[in-house]
């Protein structure tokens, strides 16, 4: 019987929470060879500030100020069909 635990920073809605239970539930099944009555998904939620990476809890590390995104460059316009030494058919 595969028994998963998930571990999880708290603050994912229930809708979320479902889902992801599905998803790890499908994943087993598409990997191991087993029944799905014996699957067995376990959700542990940490509380954000009981969770820490490099010295700083994930509750801390919400209250910094998100960075703008970068403007995504602009793709470079298509050359046209006769520039690129190319001709349509007449």
């Amino acid at each position: 019987m595969p028994h998963i635990a998930v571990t999880i920073g708290a603050g994912r809605s229930p809708r979320q929470l479902r889902t992801l239970l599905h998803e790890v539930h499908a994943a087993v099944l598409r990997s191991v060879d087993t029944r799905p009555e014996h699957v067995r998904v376990v959700l542990h939620e940490v509380p954000r500030t009981h969770w820490s990476t490099a010295d700083t809890t994930l509750a801390e590390l919400d209250q910094r100020p998100v960075p703008p995104a970068e403007p995504a460059e602009p793709a470079e316009p298509a050359e046209p069909a006769e520039a690129a030494g190319e001709r349509e058919p007449s």
